[in-house]
């Protein structure tokens, strides 16, 4: 009898824990999967009609389209009515200009809808129109369109096709704000009976969102100033390339970004993929003789040197660790200041002044103007550069990156690390995209930001009064605009290949800002391994000043004679 009861107490305890399996796997999908059960039942029920988000616009600083959207059509068919499939696909062929076979083969499928092309043009839809075939229809949509064609392409980028081939932004703009860009898309369903077959009246909708448009800081005048110059100088010193970055130092903002050779981000796979990428942001280089202005600004910060310091190893090569170190014309000068010292851009006062800082307070001071980490620009592809523990520092590596070289960096780090000595101290983050429009017309708008104070106000407007006296005096005062005071810097980088330095190849570059007691514009030139000349006095110093010319009258900035 007790083994009975037993029994009946376990058959019981069993049949509990099956029931509360069952009521917990009931709970599961009609409560905590019930969304997910309904879209797939939805999905098993009825066919449905992919409704495309309109992707949003890209617009420069004027408002006017980088990157905008062309009315375009779907057309699709449904085969359950196409009374003579073979007809339709001979009939569509040549309008369509597909394969007979491939249009057959949509057909052939036993499926309400089906989609036949994509991106028809108002006249082909015409073209299919005229035919009066039944079961065809078309669904609006569009696509990218680039009304600047290169103008600006590496800060725009582009939009091509993902591996599931759903449209997906690539580099610059496109790429970094592809997900505020490319919306929602929707669906329309159109439910079917048991027999399969459409419920007229039960056609259901998931609204699509359409992306969010993006307002640039870019002006497009100062943009094709930017390239016109920068194409010139790329020619006339038979360059490989070359780039030029301007800013507001002030805010950050970004006002034009060119490249040379560029692409034409409508027809971009007609370019080699090489071209897509920034070197503004996503190439390193050895900033050479501009990066001097950033390490004296932070011993000068520190109280290590003064502008009227002299120089008491300027009187002849530094020999260092077996190395070495001479400056770049040869010519010497024993107790030089290091105001001159920037003046000649002498590399031996520099080594002077990389000594009186030691690597501590080198590379701290570096983090600090941003160095050895990303700007954080929004644009798709940036790189960090290097810069390289306290612990890897050698004393001639001290040496040779207080003039530039040993340290890799990108153009835009360089140009954002000047922007303090224009603005106050102040380092700003750059960016490109100053207000973002959402689907229901709100206006979001972008601050700007600080992102550190590696040197304070007094340091800056000493290092600034140096940089003047470098234009007025310097290699490249041949170049300089009358009437206007520039803060500025030649550069001549070496380019490392395979452990050693080319000999024959060089980066020329120059970087400043202007007006120099009021700085509303800050630039950097570079020009990619010039052949006419190797150094930046000769080649970027001069397309550094022609934009300037042009963006001044642009900008309407008194000239003080």
């Amino acid at each position: 009898m007790k083994t009975s009861k037993i029994r009946i107490g376990i058959i019981l305890l069993l049949f509990l824990s099956l029931y509360s399996i069952l009521i917990l796997r009931l709970f599961y999908w009609q409560v905590v999967r019930a969304n997910d059960l309904q879209d797939l039942g939805r999905y098993q029920a009825a066919d449905s009609l992919i409704l495309l988000a309109r992707r949003g616009e890209i617009r420069s600083a004027d408002d006017f389209p980088l990157a905008t959207n062309k009315p375009s059509y779907l057309l699709y068919a449904n085969p359950k009515i196409v009374k003579d499939r073979k007809d339709y696909a001979n009939k569509l062929k040549d309008v369509l200009r597909k394969d007979e076979a491939s249009i057959s083969a949509q057909l052939d499928m036993d499926l309400f809808w089906v989609a036949l092309a994509r991106n028809l043009t108002n006249e082909k839809k015409e073209e299919v129109e005229k035919l009066r075939l039944e079961g065809l229809g078309f669904q609006l949509e569009s696509f990218r369109m680039y009304p600047e064609a290169s103008l600006a392409a590496h800060l725009v980028g582009f939009l091509g096709k993902n591996e599931l081939g759903a449209p997906q932004g690539y580099f610059g703009l496109e790429g970094y704000y592809n997900e505020q860009l490319k919306g929602r898309s929707g669906r329309l369903f159109v439910v079917k009976d048991a027999l399969g077959n459409p419920v007229i009246n039960d056609i259901r909708e998931e609204k699509k969102i359409d992306g969010r448009t993006i307002v640039t800081t870019i002006d497009r005048t100062i943009q094709y100033i930017a390239e016109q110059k920068l194409k010139e100088g790329v020619e006339k010193y038979e360059a490989d390339g070359g780039s030029i970055i301007i800013m507001d130092p002030k805010s950050g903002q970004i006002k034009a970004l060119a490249s040379f050779p560029n692409f034409n981000p409508e027809s971009y796979y007609e370019f080699d993929s090489s071209s897509y990428k920034s070197p503004i942001i996503s190439s390193v280089f050895e900033p050479g003789s501009t990066f001097k202005v950033i390490v004296m600004a932070a011993a000068i910060d520190l109280n290590k040197v003064m502008p009227d310091t002299k120089c008491p190893i300027c009187d002849k090569p530094i020999e260092i660790s077996g190395y070495k170190i001479k400056t770049w014309n040869d010519k010497y000068y024993p107790n030089t200041t290091m105001t001159e010292v920037i003046q000649h851009s002498d590399n031996t006062g520099m080594v002077f002044v990389g000594q009186k800082l030691g690597v501590d307070n080198f590379v701290a001071r570096l983090k600090k103007f941003g160095f050895g980490q990303k700007t954080e620009v929004d644009l798709q592809g940036e790189v960090t550069g290097q810069l390289r523990d306290v612990s890897d520092w050698r004393v001639i590596d001290l040496a040779t990156a207080s003039f530039g070289q040993g340290i890799s960096i990108t153009p835009l780090q360089l140009l954002a690390a000047v922007n303090p000595i224009a603005n106050n101290g102040k380092r700003m983050k750059p960016y490109l995209v100053d207000k973002i429009i959402t689907d229901e017309g709100k206006l979001l708008s972008v601050n700007p930001q600080v992102m550190s104070y590696p040197i304070s106000e007094t340091t800056s407007k000493v290092v600034t009064w140096m940089m003047v006296n470098a234009v007025e005096k310097g290699e490249s005062k041949w170049t300089k605009i009358k009437g206007l005071k520039v803060a500025g810097k030649t550069g001549t980088a070496q380019i490392p290949v395979a452990g050693h330095y080319d000999p024959n190849s060089t980066i020329a570059s120059f970087v400043g800002f202007f007006p120099a007691d009021d700085p509303q514009i800050s630039m950097l030139v570079l020009i990619d391994k010039p052949r006419t000349s190797v150094y930046g006095s000769e080649t970027a110093a001069p397309v550094f000043f022609n934009v300037a010319r042009e963006v001044v009258k642009y900008l309407n900035i008194p000239l003080k004679y």
